[in-house]
């Protein structure tokens, strides 16, 4: 098969790099084999336009039996199991022309890049691409033998030659709906109900609307191509759940296998705290959490680093469960570490284990019959009448019942990052903001 890598074609505010995938398909001297792949790269990367996703398509003179997995311009899109060559020149110049055509070229920010080979990349490079920051001329390095071409400075290039290194460990799928050209840029028409239904009638779908919010989450908010995705364990029913949507019917359709919802960018065991990586930290909460102007809620976490972990303001209810930890309870925090200030801006949270925490209650009784007073924090009690002193420990105290529980945290559906695994794919559905307790060790997740 021929593999062909896209990235960087569209700007914060137009195109979108799936939709040209559809054009790229559509224009194509070959067979689309497999599924398209949708690839979201590191999410820390500084000058990403929005979820810093790159494609890779497979070409071929198609065989065996296709099955229908999209529809652009009122014609079935065919994907086949498998497929004989072809000519890689003639696929790269389609490919290339089609970026000439739709590429946002007027944005600073868009600089596109193709990549076509006879063969896959070295999945090595998607691991680094999607976990830290790699320089084009490794991209560079390894697209040799194949066909490059990248447009202003060249970047998109890397995420083109990355995606074609994918080799699903783990995968999801998203059906993808694109609104006619004509409707680009105005209001958006998709039914909050019927987006609603979709977690009941299609279960194997995810992160379709924030209960806790009252909002849908399938439908961007940008002015760009899509109308809605709809994000899946399993490509079976996708179809169906798309057709479930009231609203703007779509102008064209396609099916993508992709890394989306895998936590692949995540680091298990880093050797650091880089920045512009995410990473799992074990430690323990050493100072209760605090909140900022603004309501962004920090707490200090101390094991191998010490590093302060914030939940910020977007991630709404993930907040309260953040306020409710105390001093010596054992977390493992996931979250991408920020340059400045210094922090791990949280993305899940589990918790180990929870420390006791006792309330005093009263202060220590006088032989005397009187109550003592408080000398200060750590400085224990004197009766004013008599003088007769007492240490700390002597006030009474009980163990407060703690509104935490151990398991894993995440954000409400309208925080989360395309990489971020859901909790449900985790292997236990929960109502927003309750605890779980689910049976995935420590160091990895599945």
């Amino acid at each position: 098969m021929t593999w062909v890598g896209v990235d960087d074609t569209d700007s914060l505010t137009e195109m979108c790099t799936t939709y040209l995938a559809t054009e790229v398909i559509r224009r194509a001297p070959g067979d689309l084999l497999g599924y398209p792949r949708l690839v979201r790269l590191n999410p820390n990367v500084p000058w990403k336009t929005r979820g810093n996703g790159a494609l890779c398509l497979r070409f071929g003179r198609g065989r065996g039996e296709p099955s229908v997995i999209g529809r652009i311009a009122g014609r079935d899109v065919l994907s086949y199991p498998r497929g004989d060559p072809v000519d890689p020149q003639g696929v790269f110049e389609s490919v290339g022309q089609t970026v000439e055509d739709l590429a946002v070229f007027d944005d600073p920010s868009t600089n596109p890049g193709v990549y076509v080979s006879a063969r896959p990349t070295d999945p090595g490079f998607y691991w680094a691409a999607v976990r830290e920051i790699v320089p084009l001329r490794k991209a560079l390095s390894l697209a040799r033998g194949g066909l490059v071409r990248g447009w202003g400075n060249r970047r998109g290039v890397i995420g083109a030659v990355a995606a074609t290194a994918w080799r699903p460990r783990d995968r999801t799928y998203e059906v993808i709906a694109y609104r006619d050209p004509g409707h680009w840029g105005t209001p958006r028409d998709v039914d909050a109900e019927s987006v609603r239904r979709l977690d009941a009638a299609f279960p194997e779908t995810f992160n379709n609307y924030d209960e806790a919010n009252h909002r849908p989450i399938i439908a961007p908010h940008s002015p760009c191509p899509i109308l809605f995705g709809i994000r899946s364990d399993s490509p079976d029913r996708l179809i169906a759940a798309m057709h479930s949507v009231r609203g703007e019917l779509p102008e064209r359709w396609l099916l993508f296998e992709t890394n989306q919802g895998t936590d692949d960018h995540v680091l298990w065991r880093p050797g650091g705290l880089r920045p512009h990586t995410t990473v799992a930290v074990a430690g323990v909460v050493r100072a209760p959490p605090r909140t900022l102007p603004g309501g962004h809620v920090v707490f200090p976490l101390r094991g191998r680093w010490e590093i302060d972990c914030t939940a910020y303001e977007p991630s709404k209810q993930f907040r309260d469960i953040v306020r409710r930890l105390a001093v010596g309870d054992r977390v493992t925090a996931v979250g991408a570490v920020r340059e400045r200030p210094r922090t791990l801006n949280l993305e899940k949270l589990r918790v180990i284990d929870l420390a006791p925490v006792r309330e005093k209650v009263a202060n220590p009784a006088c032989p005397c019959g009187r109550r003592m007073k408080s000398l200060g924090r750590s400085a224990g009690y004197r009766c004013r009448a008599c003088g007769e002193r007492a240490g700390p420990e002597a006030a009474t105290y009980v163990d407060t019942v703690r509104t935490l529980a151990p398991g894993w945290y995440e954000p409400t559906v309208t925080a989360r990052r395309h990489l971020s695994k859901p909790l449900k794919r985790m292997g236990s559905p929960r109502p927003q903001g309750m605890a779980v307790t689910i049976s995935i060790p420590s160091g990895r997740t599945k």
